[in-house]
């Protein structure tokens, strides 16, 4: 990869941050404000606020590791069991927020929202739920290239003696 890819992505990903942060910060307690204007009742506006929060400290996480494995990328040591700790922890975040965009849907399905809606909240969490398991094929495959380059570097630690 090269270094003007990872600087653009690097750049993608603190927007990420920096726009996760200002909802965080701004939005969600303007969004709370709304819902009581609304009339929404305590206990379903907390819990969807909570929800909310989790799920952009979910995508911050993500956010995080990927700088992470891009700073292993331009090292050159992302094919190294160290690399593993950073996708276990996407999946684990991506797993979560396909859970709580779930919840979401369990917490308006008794309310007045349109079933419709809380189908295609239903349907956001399987696509996410399909990406977690995306992430989780692509542990696996790199899994199969540490092994590979494992393998490759013991071949020519024989070779060198061999020589």
């Amino acid at each position: 990869m090269g270094k003007l890819t990872i600087l653009a992505l690097r750049a993608v990903i603190a927007m990420v941050l920096a726009g996760s942060l200002f909802v965080q910060v701004w939005m969600v307690p303007l969004f709370s404000a709304d819902l009581v204007e609304a009339g929404a009742s305590d206990g379903p506006r907390i819990a969807l606020l909570v929800i909310i929060v989790l799920g952009i400290l979910c995508v911050q996480v993500v956010a995080v590791c990927v700088w992470r494995l891009l700073t292993m990328v331009r090292r050159g040591t992302v094919f190294s069991h160290g690399a593993f700790r950073f996708v276990d922890i996407i999946f684990g975040a991506v797993s979560v927020a396909a859970l709580l965009m779930f919840a979401i849907a369990v917490l308006l399905a008794p309310g007045e929202i349109a079933p419709g809606i809380v189908l295609l909240i239903c349907g956001a969490a399987l696509v996410i739920g399909g990406v977690a398991l995306l992430v989780l094929v692509m542990r696996t495959l790199l899994a199969q290239a540490v092994a590979r380059d494992t393998e490759a570097a013991g071949l020519r630690a024989e070779l060198d003696e061999v020589i």
